[in-house]
């Protein structure tokens, strides 16, 4: 038990920067692979928060995008989603470093300051773009088709409260969207973050060999050539990851809800097996 705390200890955290420089090169007991595995998910948590916080705010403004008479408003929301729903997102990595390694090293001037770009092909910056960007277009997908389907009994309602523009949206509109939006919104969600294991096998690099959880895993698969050990452990903490998330998106849910009768009953994860 002493060593395992020790382990933890030295581990724990590893994976930003903190704690032994040099990973485990014998033994590999179980304590560790559970400790690094962990410590990598700090990564896959980095990743999926921050798209989606991105995400959703880039979601609700492509959604109502789509939405408008312009053509110019909805146009580039319509193939802004179309391109990210349709090609793969392993892919999207690809492309993405692809684009970024070829701005100029020394950084882009304007206005005559010289912007650094190199930083934009690391995993921490360059892959959660992608990230924000993937679920930002799933996402206003979502919540456009919310926006459509609208009772129009709540819309003629403002209406003749003399609600229109943003006061119509912001009162009626989108908090009605969301509530109808928020089941397949947290699918999206759970899914944006078992996504983030993909960026182990896109081309942005690790950090000082600080990577997410899949990074620990292969490496201890590829040395103990046993995958059954730490595989597992990685879904296991992702199955721990997504109740998590159930939870808390199902929170958010009965929050939305809160005024209409049944509110208080829990929300059950459906798994979006096609997309």
């Amino acid at each position: 038990m002493s060593q395992c705390l020790q382990t933890i200890q030295d581990y724990g955290l590893r994976a930003i920067g903190f704690g032994e420089n040099l990973l485990p090169r014998t033994g590999f007991s179980l304590c560790e692979q559970i400790t690094l595995i962990g410590s990598g998910l700090i990564w896959n948590l980095y990743f999926g928060v921050l798209a989606l916080f991105f995400g959703f705010f880039i979601a609700n403004a492509l959604a109502v995008a789509k939405t408008s008479r312009h053509a110019l408003l909805r146009k580039p929301a319509e193939w802004f989603i179309f391109v990210f729903r349709g090609s793969p997102l392993f892919i999207q990595f690809f492309l993405a470093y692809q684009i970024l390694v070829m701005l100029p090293r020394a950084g882009i001037e304007i206005f005559g300051l010289t912007v650094q770009t190199s930083w934009m092909t690391k995993a921490w910056a360059g892959a959660l773009l992608v990230l924000i960007l993937n679920t930002a277009a799933y996402s206003a997908e979502i919540f456009y088709g919310a926006l459509r389907n609208l009772p129009k009994g709540e819309l003629e309602a403002a209406d003749a409260y003399g609600m229109t523009g943003w006061t119509r949206y912001r009162r009626v509109a989108w908090p009605t969207a969301m509530r109808l939006a928020w089941p397949a919104y947290t699918n999206e969600a759970i899914f944006l973050f078992h996504a983030t294991t993909l960026v182990f096998f896109s081309g942005f690099p690790a950090f000082k060999q600080q990577g997410d959880s899949l990074y620990y895993a292969s490496y201890f698969a590829d040395k103990t050539f046993n995958p059954f050990v730490a595989y597992p452990i990685v879904a296991g903490y992702f199955i721990l990851l997504t109740l998590g998330l159930t939870a808390i998106f199902g929170a958010f849910n009965r929050r939305l809800n809160r005024h209409l009768p049944g509110a208080g009953g829990k929300m059950r994860y459906r798994p979006n097996l096609i997309r």
